[in-house]
């Protein structure tokens, strides 16, 4: 039984699942916020897709016996020709956006010579499997190889030094088109070496469109994402409400590592400064601020006491307002968010009114998990921290014109929701 805004989709997993007639029924859209006696009489009414009434639905489905073919094996053609012949570039543009392969801008067409000087930024055969990808945990995973990889690398414009990056991203297992009906993107900083090597910027503009590898990287990793994992077609393989504009670029940017007062993101995530990584966050979006001011402890609780439990943090700091938080006593950056787990709290019952608690928390609190099932047992103006310390994170990013800094909603991917062996920060060296 499903809401019939997913309609599409529930047709699209059934059929990828290999049970494309699996009985179904439909209620109408939207379910959440609708009163009791609203959602009765969603019950007691029509099918909206089927247009007869529900229950009727459900009890023929429930009932009648399944004919043999509904339970046949289903079958699957995945051949595809690798190169399209005679068509202008007007008609090639058009037919990638089409078929869904762009983000709906331009892009490079991927020609056989294009493809071939690509595939010489690393060292890695052109058949190598690089990885899988899924839109979401329920579908299924699609593996693909480094030629593919270097396809949409191609069309994103990048260069051959930037493939190893490219690569790296996609062998995470994480998708930057991710189907959630909450609408996150991912983020992506880079470290080490290569940043330098590829001219990243890690200074003014860095979150901006303003260098040529921070724009061409985050791009190719949001074409592989849709290309590589099956698609992502709105009411089919996406469902995120609003969208969100930061899956145009994924935003990109190196960490500023030279006029950082801590030491580089990566080494926390047991990489050394030498080596060159990848970190990948999904992110709903940010609040702004600027400076510590004498009170800054309440503005730091206030801007992030906002944010859904669970989804977590990720502080993006310029290197001076990095240096303010140093002043204040936080000597390094795991000190800083030490804090923020101990000191940002809110009432268990706000806490337990947002979303992402009821969702994602609360299963793990009915099953004596702790600290959530404290938390749910806690007194409605007992204060509970908001985010667990995995879901906190800080990276300086920008230059030295403002002490900038802002508060992304998310945090490292929860492996838990997704296929074993994700990786939040992977190796660059490892696809030279």
């Amino acid at each position: 039984m499903h809401a019939d805004a997913f309609a599409r989709l529930v047709d699209s997993v059934l059929r990828v699942n290999g049970v494309p007639r699996a009985r179904r029924a439909f209620v109408p859209t939207p379910v959440m916020g609708r009163t009791p006696e609203e959602l009765r009489g969603y019950v007691e009414g029509d099918d909206p897709v089927r247009g007869r009434p529900f229950m009727d639905v459900v009890l023929e489905a429930l009932l009648e016996p399944i004919p043999p073919e509904d339970v046949r094996d289903v079958e699957f053609d995945r051949s595809q020709e690798a190169l399209v012949e005679g068509a202008s570039e007007e008609a090639l543009q058009a037919l990638f956006r089409e078929n869904g392969w762009t983000d709906f801008l331009p892009v490079v067409l991927p020609t056989r010579e294009r493809v071939d000087a690509m595939l010489a930024g690393t060292s890695h055969p052109p058949d190598e499997v690089v990885g899988k990808l899924q839109a979401t945990k329920y579908r299924e995973l699609w593996e693909f190889t480094v030629e593919k990889v270097a396809v949409n690398a191609v069309m994103a414009g990048a260069g051959p030094e930037h493939l190893p990056v490219i690569l790296a991203l996609a062998s995470s297992g994480i998708t930057a088109r991710q189907s959630s009906t909450s609408s996150m993107a991912s983020m992506v900083v880079v470290n080490g070496p290569i940043a330098r090597e590829l001219g990243m910027n890690s200074g003014i503009g860095a979150l901006g469109p303003y260098n040529h590898a921070n724009a061409v990287i985050g791009r190719a990793y949001g074409l592989l994402s849709q290309n590589l994992q099956g698609g992502s077609v709105p009411t089919i393989s996406y469902m995120g409400c609003q969208g969100n504009p930061m899956t145009y670029a994924s935003p990109t940017f190196a960490e500023n590592e030279e006029l950082s007062p801590w030491a580089p993101y990566h080494t926390s995530r047991g990489f050394s400064p030498e080596d060159s990584t990848v970190g990948i966050f999904e992110v709903w979006g940010n609040v702004w601020s600027e400076g510590l001011r004498e009170h800054w402890e309440d503005k730091v609780k206030a801007m992030l006491a906002g944010i859904d439990p669970f989804l977590g943090v990720v502080l993006v700091v310029s290197p001076i307002a990095a240096r303010e938080f140093v002043n204040v006593g936080f000597d390094t950056r795991e000190s800083l968010i030490d804090w923020i787990a101990e000191n940002v709290r809110v009432p268990a019952r706000r806490y337990w009114n947002h979303y992402a608690a009821q969702t994602f928390v609360r299963e793990d609190a009915l099953n004596g998990i702790e600290p959530f099932a404290s938390y749910l047992h806690a007194g409605p103006d007992e204060l509970v921290p908001l985010f667990p310390r995995e879901k906190i994170e800080v990276l300086v990013v920008g230059g030295e014109t403002n002490a900038q800094w802002s508060a992304f909603i998310g945090s490292r991917l929860d492996p838990r929701y997704w296929a074993p062996g994700v990786q939040t920060t992977v190796s660059v060296d490892a696809w030279r």
